[in-house]
């Protein structure tokens, strides 16, 4: 079931945009004597070129990559049925990101203000095939598991101008469109469309229309 039968070296990849977060962290994890870096990558274009040639048990994430949002990431991989076992390492602590990485597929979570010995615990459980969070982040899941339509809210799961993008894509407007009326670049209407789809893990526009319909999110323009 992907679990690694030798513990005695865990192949990971890096993947951070900060070099010196990347150097920080090679230096803790390669003092450990079971787990060895066998790649860097500051994006997710280094990180395809890298994941062709290169074999890992554990990529280690961070959700903010230049090119493509790190949940984007994550459920790319896992469609594609990798083996590899992704471990969100990054500054987000909101519930909101927490959930939809860990629905997209990631095997765990943990924060960068995190002790050391944290994350060495995160990445020895992942490569055994578990599921890591620590007390907090686990208590938030269940909780959110335990109010579930509370948390469908629209309102409470997406931010103002989220919303405001949400309305403009169901009305029919197009990206460029979006972006002349926000004042925004094409890009960063891309970026919160891909937030959007990936916080309702979906992947077709009618999903969300339907969302917006069932949430009465087209009422108001």
């Amino acid at each position: 079931n992907g679990v690694l039968t030798n513990m005695n070296n865990i192949k990971i990849i890096l993947v951070d945009d900060h070099i010196i977060l990347r150097n920080g962290l090679k230096l803790l994890l390669e003092s450990e004597p079971n787990i060895s870096i066998v790649g860097e990558a500051s994006s997710y274009n280094e990180l395809k070129s890298l994941l062709n040639e290169t074999t890992a048990d554990i990529l280690l994430l961070d959700l903010s990559i230049p090119d493509k949002h790190g949940l984007e990431i994550i459920k790319e991989l896992k469609e594609a049925n990798t083996t590899l076992k992704i471990l969100v390492f990054t500054m987000h602590s909101e519930e909101q990101y927490i959930k939809s990485a860990m629905s997209s597929g990631a095997s765990g979570y943990v924060e960068k203000n995190a002790v050391d010995t944290e994350l060495l615990t995160a990445i020895k459980t992942v490569a055994k095939g578990n599921i890591y969070l620590n007390n907090k982040n686990a208590l938030l899941m269940v909780n959110s598991l335990l109010n579930s339509n509370e948390n469908s809210d629209p309102y409470s799961l997406f931010s103002n101008r989220e919303l405001e993008v949400m309305k403009l894509l169901v009305h029919g407007y197009s990206l460029s469109e979006i972006g002349q009326l926000l004042c925004l670049s094409l890009k960063t209407i891309d970026t919160y469309k891909t937030r959007i789809f990936t916080k309702l893990n979906i992947s077709k526009k009618s999903e969300l229309v339907d969302y917006a319909l069932k949430n009465g999110i087209l009422k108001t323009k």
